[in-house]
């Protein structure tokens, strides 16, 4: 396993394990998450803001990894099942993330997942 698939791994395993200082010891400052189709954050703070969101609303967490894979230049893909235990109830959205690292940070995340699925799991698990 390259060092950059590692990276992601450990960053996964930190969602899995409900480490949310060890999450945001992935980003810096000048680091850029795109949650497509919302919009594009960045640096620690606007990261913050939306993961915690996502990391608060649930007691339990699974990040599911099915495939990932490493392009020649050294961007990681996953194809993953983020499931979040809300309510009692698990939201399951299939995700497909792509994360360009810098040593141990990552520099740019975009996930890609599907509106409408988030948004009838959500509605699923809140009521």
């Amino acid at each position: 396993m390259s060092a950059n698939t590692q990276v992601v791994m450990d960053f996964v395993g930190a969602w899995n394990a409900r480490d949310f200082d060890k999450i945001m010891s992935f980003f810096d400052d000048a680091s850029f998450y795109h949650n497509l189709p919302m919009e594009p954050v960045t640096g620690t703070a606007a990261i913050r803001g939306v993961l915690e969101a996502f990391f608060n609303s649930a007691s339990e967490i699974d990040w599911v990894m099915h495939a990932i894979s490493e392009t020649a230049d050294g961007t990681v893909l996953t194809e993953r099942s983020d499931k979040f235990l809300i309510n009692g109830k698990w939201m399951t959205l299939p995700i497909m993330g792509a994360f360009e690292l810098d040593g141990q940070i990552i520099r740019k995340w975009r996930d890609y997942f599907d509106l409408k699925t988030f948004e009838t799991e959500m509605a699923r698990v809140s009521g």
